[in-house]
């Protein structure tokens, strides 16, 4: 990656010269300007990665004034402000005018070289994003929200494999977004043109789930009083997706088996083999290999679908301590604008308090869970401001808390993995120790038997920021 060009502005010198050594010292090639008009003069002739600037630069134009000149000019460059005591609304003005961030004077040296490491990972993230929507040919009516890291490394593997005929396992909890991605899959894939078929297995009776795949022939039994075809036929040269396999029965897994290996399949009843071209793509909640050594899956069949894996996150595993990446928050903002009362022109608001109760829940239904919640705001609020008494959950034992009694047995039965499991209790553990020593980390790791490099690892490894000790409450 080329070095990043910074230009920083500030009326005072020492301040310029500080800004200039420590930044070079930090890797970034530097520039700096003495007034808001030499700035302009220096963006318009070789635009930089990123602008520092004061708001406040007498005599001259201030940095408010250069925001806009800048936005008037279409040059899109990212800016930083600096601001003083007495300087807060600029500030504030600079914000809602599109800048980044703000910095206070005097400056924290490291806080600003980590705000300055934010922004350009973020541009980078958001670069990916872009070129992998083009390449997947997303659209604006896209279903499938995400900007989270964990989010991105699944476009990029979708970006990947799409276009070839490889079998697909896609694992992940409940309501993680399984079938979204399976349609994204086939969205972008050479077979966009034909059909996506989907199979909720776990929905269909054993004795009509072979039928329902594979067709059957006219009196084949009592009620088949006209030949019928199966799923697979109807996904002919197009995509088959078949959620929750773990559910199959080992005889039909028998049949599948065979249509994975040959391409072929005879309908129920019918003996005339029927060759039908299918990618498949199959979803499951429960640990196959688990499945295997307990005999309820075929291992052979297991090693046929796990040609590629693509493990979707739970919703917990995609918050971040950057806004503009934590999924919950940009999920909840997409659901309030497909969710509208009455096709209202424009979506309801959230109040501070109503989105960090939204922000702050676990959300062992996942997405789905997190629709139905907003969805249900919305209509409590009747298309007003949302506020934290429309914010109910279900899942919840005691509603709007992350760090409750973990319910073991009700989530295994949702399908939450050993891995998982551990991983929520861990993270409220954290959240939990944090609220009762009031946010010490040294505290908070003592409570825990922990040394306290160890803990802020775990911290960094849950994503846990300086709201941890809020969420937990």
């Amino acid at each position: 990656m080329a070095t990043r060009r910074i230009l920083v502005a500030d009326d005072e010198a020492p301040i310029r010269s500080l800004l200039e050594s420590f930044l070079q010292d930090e890797g970034y090639e530097v520039d700096s300007a003495a007034s808001g008009e030499e700035v302009l003069e220096k963006a318009k002739a070789n635009p930089p990665d990123l602008l520092l600037i004061d708001v406040y630069m007498p005599p001259g134009i201030d940095g408010i004034e250069v925001i806009k000149r800048l936005q008037a000019e279409r040059l899109q460059i990212p800016v930083i402000v600096f601001t003083a005591a007495g300087t807060s609304q600029m500030a504030i003005e600079a914000m809602q005018l599109g800048a980044y961030d703000y910095v206070p004077k005097p400056f924290d040296l490291d806080e600003l070289a980590l705000t300055i490491k934010r922004l350009f990972e973020y541009q980078e993230l958001m670069k990916q994003v872009h070129e992998l929507k083009e390449q997947l040919r997303f659209d604006p009516a896209d279903r499938m929200i995400g900007r989270h890291p964990k989010v991105l490394e699944v476009f990029k593997t979708i970006g990947r494999i799409a276009r070839s005929d490889a079998t697909v396992l896609i694992l992940g909890e409940t309501g993680s977004g399984k079938t979204m991605l399976a349609e994204q899959i086939h969205r972008a894939s050479n077979r966009r043109g034909g059909p996506f078929v989907t199979v909720a297995i776990a929905t269909l009776p054993e004795t009509l789930l072979e039928s329902e795949l594979f067709g059957h022939e006219k009196g084949a039994f009592t009620s088949a009083i006209a030949q019928r075809k199966g799923r697979f036929e109807m996904a002919h040269r197009g995509t088959i997706f078949l959620d929750e396999i773990g559910e199959m029965t080992l005889a039909t897994q028998r049949k599948l088996l065979r249509v994975l290996q040959d391409k072929e399949f005879e309908r129920v009843g019918g003996s005339i083999p029927i060759r039908v071209d299918v990618r498949v793509i199959a979803a499951t909640n429960k640990p196959l290999p688990d499945e295997v050594a307990k005999g309820n899956f075929r291992e052979d069949l297991y090693y046929r679908l796990n040609v590629v894996t693509i493990d979707m996150p739970p919703l917990r595993e995609r918050r971040h301590e950057d806004e503009n990446l934590n999924d919950v928050r940009n999920l909840t903002f997409h659901f309030l604008n497909k969710h509208r009362y009455n096709n209202s022109p424009t979506p309801s608001r959230i109040s501070e308090e109503a989105l960090q109760r939204v922000l702050d829940h676990d959300y062992p239904g996942n997405v789905r869970e997190l629709e139905n919640v907003v969805e249900r705001a919305v209509v409590m609020a009747q298309g007003g401001l949302i506020t934290p008494e429309h914010v109910v959950f279900t899942h919840s034992p005691v509603p709007g808390t992350t760090a409750g009694p973990v319910d073991v047995e009700q989530a295994i039965r949702r399908g939450q993995s050993l891995h998982n499991l551990i991983s929520t209790i861990e993270r409220r553990a954290l959240q939990f120790a944090l609220r009762e020593t009031g946010g010490s980390h040294l505290a908070a790791a003592r409570l825990l038997g922990m040394a306290r490099d160890l803990f802020e690892d775990k911290l960094r490894e849950h994503e846990l920021g300086e709201g941890a000790a809020n969420a937990a409450g």
